[in-house]
């Protein structure tokens, strides 16, 4: 049977995405997305995203690592779905979803769609890196030679390591441009390899580098390899609230494929 799907990119982190208001995609079958999104034998993806109806908000996202398994938070993939269900005519200028860590904010400004992420009560300093939640684990740490090391080999090595072993984290490692700019590379768990952006890791990364002291501002930029981000926030007695990520989002084409 032939279906109808999208592809979406946020500054190069890119996603399959499949309107299921209708409930007729089986998202118990793993292998099935796992092949979606492979980039030879499949439409390739670093992730799939259903877009579905919600009884109290604008839609519901549910999110797939390229590997098949249902994950915890995309913030490119819900800039990206939120850009979907625009041009879906689902929403206008705004919007309200729910995600697997809750509710999430959607507001766009020309080309840009700023995108309210979860409040980040603790960060936690353990001294060579620090690791947080954004809606997914986060490991942070610096890396004077960022544009040349092995991201893949080093980055594994830390994702299935102590402490983080079988449940794992994304790991994300930075260097400084300036005051309020940092270059930043990530390895993704379920994607096992570096995407050219990740959207959750560089909110975790700037919210690092303000605790860490490394920069006074409240909003911060993120040189990735896929473009630039920005993401701003409130630092508070109880953490950081009002925390916004920022950057483009687009469709890239329209498709049919049988599964």
């Amino acid at each position: 049977m032939t279906h109808t799907f999208y592809k979406y990119q946020g500054t190069g982190n890119d996603f399959v995405m499949i309107d299921n208001r209708q409930n007729t995609f089986n998202k118990q079958d793993t292998a099935l997305i796992n092949r979606l999104c492979d980039r030879r034998f499949g439409i390739g993806a670093d992730g799939l995203i259903l877009l579905e109806n919600h009884p109290d908000v604008d839609f519901k996202m549910v999110y797939y690592n390229a590997d098949g398994n249902e994950s915890t938070m995309c913030g490119n993939g819900g800039r990206c779905l939120s850009q979907f269900a625009k041009d879906l005519k689902v929403i206008d200028k705004k919007a309200s979803f729910e995600a697997i860590d809750g509710m999430h904010h959607v507001v766009f400004d020309g080309d840009l769609i700023q995108l309210q992420m979860q409040d980040v009560p603790t960060v936690e300093d353990h001294g060579t890196y620090v690791f947080l939640n954004t809606g997914s684990p986060h490991h942070v740490q610096f890396e004077d030679h960022i544009e040349s090391f092995d991201i893949k080999a080093l980055g594994s090595t830390i994702r299935y390591g102590a402490p983080y072993y079988k449940e794992g984290t994304n790991v994300n490692f930075v260097k400084k441009i300036s005051s309020d700019a940092f270059e930043v590379r990530t390895y993704e768990r379920g994607v096992e390899d570096e995407t050219l952006s990740c959207g959750t890791g560089v909110t975790a990364v700037a919210i690092a580098m303000n605790y860490l002291g490394e920069t006074p501002e409240n909003t911060v930029h993120l040189k990735v390899k896929g473009g630039e981000l920005k993401v701003s926030f409130t630092k508070t007695e109880q953490g950081y609230t009002n925390v916004w990520l920022i950057g483009p989002a687009k469709q890239v084409f329209k498709g049919e494929i049988e599964w």
